[in-house]
């Protein structure tokens, strides 16, 4: 019986630097999500909202 590649165990027909591209997407991905979130958890403690949505509150109708 012929075993599958995983992801942990790439074959030997160059998968080596694609799955090093993987991890390179995966890892730019990765470190702009926890940008997103630190900004978000900055706006949210200076009070400010930062969903890009106008504050509908006090629209005076």
């Amino acid at each position: 019986m012929r075993k599958t590649p995983t992801p942990e165990t790439p074959a030997k027909t160059g998968q080596p630097t694609a799955t090093l591209s993987r991890e390179e997407r995966l890892k730019a991905a990765l470190k702009a999500n926890m940008g997103r979130r630190k900004a978000q958890a900055r706006a949210r403690s200076s009070g400010t909202p930062d969903d890009g949505q106008p504050d509908n509150e006090n629209t005076g109708e």
